[in-house]
């Protein structure tokens, strides 16, 4: 099942680059953290099937409850004058971080018991 975040991942940058969509600046905040969490959830779901307890009902609503719980909060804190955003950005970008790691863990585990 891995390949199902690869795949939406492929496809969402193949589309980024082939339709020419313009974010205006004012949302342009909203949507860096949204791509973060989107990102964040992506690198969890092959992580969670290298581990093999992917989920793909678990991976499909995190992803959307995540991007949206995101963009929210960048909005909540624009409205309220405060740099909430910066708490998204911090916790999405450690787990980010965490999932490429462990992916990049298990991959080298798994080479060691190839050869």
């Amino acid at each position: 099942m891995i390949w199902i975040p690869i795949v939406g991942l492929a496809l969402g940058i193949s589309l980024g680059l082939i339709l020419n969509v313009n974010i205006p600046l004012q949302y342009s905040s909203y949507m860096s953290i949204a791509i973060l969490a989107a990102l964040d959830t992506v690198f969890g779901g092959i992580r969670a099937s290298l581990e093999r307890h992917f989920d793909s009902s678990v991976f499909i609503s995190g992803f959307f409850s995540n991007t949206l719980l995101a963009a929210l909060l960048a909005y909540i804190g624009s409205e309220l004058g405060v740099d909430l955003y910066l708490a998204a950005v911090f916790a999405f970008g450690v787990r980010l971080f965490n999932n490429i790691a462990t992916i990049r863990r298990l991959l080298m585990q798994k080479g060691k018991k190839v050869s």
